[in-house]
């Protein structure tokens, strides 16, 4: 690592990260919705994420009848961008405000744009959640932290992309699943496995087991809430016996009871002399734990494409 990547990776010790990030949750659901309402099913909700770009967030392009569609949330420029392939293009600005407002302007561009559509009004993955055409509570809004936590993904997803590449099963894309707000990859051992026991708030019960329908060794980052700091997080499912107690890389990584999964600080990584070798070791130790506890047959789905060096080598 050349001295100057530890500057790469941004300070999300702001006080203000965790409103921002909760309302980005909430305005990147609305527009998920869309991206989900119109593209059609692949397997385990791969179909409905958002995915790192180089302003913020996008949908990537999906289609609305015979209408190319694309939404990017541009944190830098500070708009919600929605662009169709045949040329008009509208903005809404990101400023703090009641999520109502938010979901009002979204539909309203569209239907500027000749496309009328409508989406499941109710959040998920958040208690008690509130539809977002009610949901006039003032939400606050930093530009700055917004701009820190995509900066902090870009690093992010750069490193989980290098990751995917030692692996040649099936392996899910890295993207961002808007209704827990986490940026994931997800390996699979391609054996079938027990129906998952659902009860995520507000989220049916038969998406949930589709999305672990088969052995999981999946990783990814969270913001932080609920008094968790942002992390990276690591679990298997369904969980083999020994793996909370698994000896897992670096010494900051610790296992969560009451999350089932293991964490790692993103300030350690950020603070580490090698922050990409640090999550690196993270994501390969966390793997290799639940893969060897489960008996995967790694030695069929294991790759060595990606253990050349650091992902700038990739």
């Amino acid at each position: 690592m050349s001295g100057t990547d530890a500057t790469l990776w941004p300070d999300l010790t702001s006080p203000t990260l965790d409103e921002t990030a909760r309302t980005l949750q909430l305005w990147s659901q609305i527009v998920g919705k869309v991206r989900l309402r119109y593209t059609p099913w692949v397997n385990h909700s791969w179909h409905a994420t958002l995915y790192v770009s180089a302003r913020g967030l996008t949908t990537s392009l999906f289609h609305i009848g015979d209408r190319a569609v694309e939404m990017e949330f541009d944190v830098v420029d500070g708009a919600l961008v929605i662009r169709d392939a045949a040329g008009p293009e509208r903005r809404i600005a990101l400023v703090a405000g009641g999520i109502a407002d938010f979901h009002a302007q979204v539909r309203g561009a569209l239907a500027e744009m000749g496309l009328e559509v409508t989406i499941d009004d109710r959040p998920n993955e958040i208690p008690d959640a509130v539809p977002f055409s009610q949901d006039r509570a003032p939400r606050s809004y930093d530009p700055a932290a917004a701009v820190a936590l995509w900066r902090a993904l870009v690093r992010i997803d750069r490193v989980f992309n290098a990751f995917r590449t030692r692996f040649l099963g099936k392996s899910s894309p890295v993207h961002l699943f808007w209704g827990s707000f986490d940026l994931a990859v997800t390996r699979f051992s391609g054996r079938r496995a027990p129906p998952h026991p659902g009860g995520i708030p507000n989220l049916p019960d038969a998406v949930t087991r589709e999305a672990y329908s088969h052995e999981v060794a999946s990783a990814g980052f969270w913001p932080g809430g609920a008094g968790i700091a942002p992390s990276f997080y690591a679990y298997a499912y369904p969980t083999p016996a020994g793996y909370a107690e698994a000896s897992i890389r670096p010494d900051a990584a610790r296992f969560d009871t009451s999350l089932g999964e293991f964490l790692l600080p993103y300030e350690a990584v950020r603070t580490a002399p090698d922050p990409e070798a640090m999550l690196l070791d993270f994501l390969q130790s966390a793997y290799e734990a639940a893969a060897d506890l489960a008996a995967w047959d790694r030695h069929a789905l294991d790759c060595d494409h990606g253990r050349h060096g650091s992902p700038r080598k990739v």
